[in-house]
């Protein structure tokens, strides 16, 4: 069962070529809204705090601060309606789930940044 499951993902689910990253990297996503008849794009650009999950269903989370309040939205790596992801900066953790960064405020709060 585990085999069909992923024939059927890898022969019939698009795949879209998107930049490597990671947890502790900031990002910025480019998504589309449908409003009514209208479309616009969006952008949400944050730090991934985790990847999670494999192949088709494979999701990231991007948290980002807005004034005094965290904001986190989950995306599936395979949403259509994504256009682009931009990595901004690359960041140097030492988890891959870093959960820890919700309760960090201020100074504390920053990733140092990898160098390249």
């Amino acid at each position: 069962m585990e085999n069909l499951v992923k024939f059927v993902q890898d022969e019939f689910v698009t795949k879209k070529e998107m930049p490597q990253f990671q947890s502790g990297d900031t990002i910025t996503v480019y998504y589309e809204i449908k409003e009514g008849e209208k479309t616009r794009t969006q952008f949400f650009k944050g730090t991934v705090i985790q990847r999670r999950g494999t192949g088709a269903s494979e999701t990231f989370t991007i948290r980002k601060m807005s004034g005094t309040v965290g904001v986190e939205r989950i995306f599936p790596i395979n949403l259509p309606a994504i256009q682009k992801i931009e990595v901004n900066k690359q960041g140097r953790v030492r988890r891959a789930r870093i959960f820890y960064f919700r309760e960090l405020t201020g100074k504390k709060a920053r990733i140092q940044e990898r160098r390249r």
